[in-house]
C-alpha cells in the first residue's frame, strides 16, 4: 500500500483513469442528446436506482429539508455561507473602469456577468452541502441571474438546505455523465446553460471535457488529490490525517508525499495504518491508499520540482519555512501553509473555494472564483486629438496588410 512512487507513474495514473471513462461518459452524452428527460430517467433508474417523477425539487421539498438537518449544522452552513461570499466579494471586478492613458485617449473595460450558469454538486456515498456553497455563491457574488443545479438523487437534506441558503431555487435530482449532459445540451426539464461547474467523479469530469465545444466549463475537477511538502520538522500524523481526508472522497483520489527525510516518509506510512485501520470509511479508503505514496528528494528546490510537475489539486507545505517554499511553487490549486492549515478548513471554513483543478491541469487552470463567471468587453473612446495622435499609426498598418478601407475610416474622420 505505502512505499515509494515514480513521479511520472504517479501523473500518468491521474490522466489515465479519465481517459478510460471518456467512452462510457460519451455514450451517455449521446443519449441525452436524443432522448432528452426519458434517457435522463432511464439513466437515473440504471445507474442509481432510482424512478424519477418530476426531476425538478420542488420548493415544498426543499423546505422541508431543514427538518432532517441538525439545527447546528445548519447554523454552521449559513457561517460558512457568508465567509465563503466574503472571499469572493474580494475578487468582484469593477463594472467598468476607464483611464486616460494620454490626452484624448481612453481606454478601460466593462465586465458582466454570464446570463445561465449550471452547478454540478455530487451525492452517492456522501453529502456535500459544502460543494453546493463553492459552486453557486461565487456565480451569485458575480451577478449571475439565473443558476440551476444537479445532483445524483436522492438528493440529501443537507445539500438541498445549503442551496436555500445560497439562495438557489432551481434544482434537479439528476446526476452522473448525464446531469453534465442535460445542462450543456438542454431538455424539456432543464433549460441549457453557458456554463457548466462543479467537481465529480471521473465520469462527470469525463463528460465536462467531451461537451467543451458545446458548452464552457470551469476545469477538470475530480477525482481529488493532495501533495505534501515535508522536511524532519513536520508531524507525520497531521501529514497522515491529510492524506486520508482526500483518500476518503473517492477509490480514485490519490495522495502523494515529497520529503527529504525517510525516516518521515516511514512515519507517515505507519500513522496511515493505523489511522485507516479504525477509519469509517475504510472500504473506499483501501482502494484510494494503493494512489499513494512518497518521494524523497535530496532538497526543498528539488521538492517543488517534482511537485510543479505534479500541478496538484491540493498542495500541503508543512516545512521549518513554508513562505519560502510558496514562493517558489508555480502549480497548485490551493496552498496550505504550515502544520496547522489542514485542507479541511478550506473545504469548509476559510471561505476560499475548495473546487480546484485537478489531474495536472492547475498547471494552466485557476481554482473556481467570480471571474469564472463573468466575462470582460474592452472600452476605447478617442476624441479628435486622440485620432491624431495614432492616426499615422493605424494608417501605415492597415496599408501593409493591405486593408484600404481600415486606413480609409481613419483618413475620413481626420479630413471632417
Amino acid at each position: 500500500m505505502w512505499g515509494p512512487i515514480e513521479i511520472d507513474s504517479w501523473i500518468g495514473g491521474r490522466r489515465t483513469s479519465l481517459a478510460d471513462a471518456r467512452d462510457a461518459a460519451a455514450a451517455i452524452i449521446g443519449q441525452v442528446r436524443t432522448g432528452g428527460d426519458g434517457a435522463l430517467r432511464e439513466l437515473t433508474r440504471r445507474y442509481d436506482g432510482v424512478e424519477l417523477g418530476d426531476l425538478a425539487v420542488s420548493d415544498a421539498e426543499r423546505e422541508a429539508a431543514y427538518e432532517s438537518v441538525d439545527p447546528r449544522v445548519a447554523e454552521a452552513l449559513v457561517e460558512s455561507e457568508a465567509r465563503i461570499t466574503a472571499f469572493h466579494e474580494l475578487q468582484r471586478p469593477p463594472g467598468l473602469w476607464l483611464t486616460e492613458v494620454e490626452p484624448g485617449i481612453t481606454l478601460g473595460a466593462r465586465t458582466t456577468p454570464l446570463a445561465r450558469v449550471g452547478a454540478y454538486v455530487p451525492g452517492g456515498r456522501a453529502a456535500y452541502p459544502s460543494t453546493a456553497l463553492m459552486c453557486v455563491v461565487p456565480a451569485r457574488v458575480a451577478g449571475v441571474p439565473s443558476i440551476c443545479c444537479c445532483s445524483p438523487p436522492p438528493i440529501n437534506p443537507l445539500t438541498l438546505v445549503a442551496l436555500d441558503i445560497a439562495g438557489i431555487d432551481e434544482i434537479y435530482r439528476v446526476g452522473g455523465a448525464q446531469a453534465i449532459a442535460a445542462m450543456a445540451l438542454g431538455t424539456d426539464s432543464i433549460l441549457p446553460v453557458q456554463k457548466v461547474v462543479g467537481p465529480g467523479n471521473i465520469f462527470v469530469t469525463a463528460a465536462k471535457q467531451l461537451l467543451q465545444d458545446e458548452v464552457e466549463i470551469d476545469f477538470p475537477a475530480g477525482p481529488s488529490e493532495i501533495a505534501i511538502i515535508a522536511d524532519a520538522t513536520a508531524r507525520p500524523g497531521f501529514i497522515a490525517a491529510d492524506m486520508l481526508a482526500q483518500a476518503e472522497h473517492d477509490s480514485h483520489a490519490a495522495a502523494l508525499l515529497v520529503t527529504t527525510d525517510p525516516e518521515l516518509a516511514r512515519e507517515v506510512g505507519r500513522e496511515l495504518t493505523a489511522m485507516a485501520a479504525v477509519a469509517e470509511r475504510r472500504p473506499i479508503l483501501d482502494r484510494a491508499l494503493d494512489n499513494c505514496g512518497y518521494v524523497l528528494v535530496d532538497s526543498i528546490e528539488e521538492a517543488v520540482t517534482a511537485v510543479d510537475r505534479v500541478a496538484p489539486e491540493h498542495l500541503g507545505i508543512q516545512v521549518a519555512d513554508p513562505f519560502a517554499v510558496l514562493g517558489m511553487v508555480r502549480n497548485a490549486g490551493s496552498v496550505f501553509l504550515g502544520p496547522y492549515s489542514p485542507v479541511a478548513c478550506g473545504d469548509y471554513g476559510t471561505g476560499t473555494n475548495h473546487v480546484l483543478p485537478t489531474a495536472g491541469h492547475a498547471a494552466t487552470r485557476s481554482g473556481l472564483d467570480v471571474r469564472h463567471f463573468c466575462k470582460t468587453s474592452t472600452v476605447q473612446q478617442l476624441t479628435r486629438e486622440g485620432l491624431e495622435t495614432i492616426g499615422d499609426v493605424v494608417e501605415a498598418i492597415a496599408g501593409a496588410e493591405g486593408l484600404p478601407a481600415h486606413a480609409a475610416s481613419v483618413r475620413i474622420r481626420r479630413g471632417a
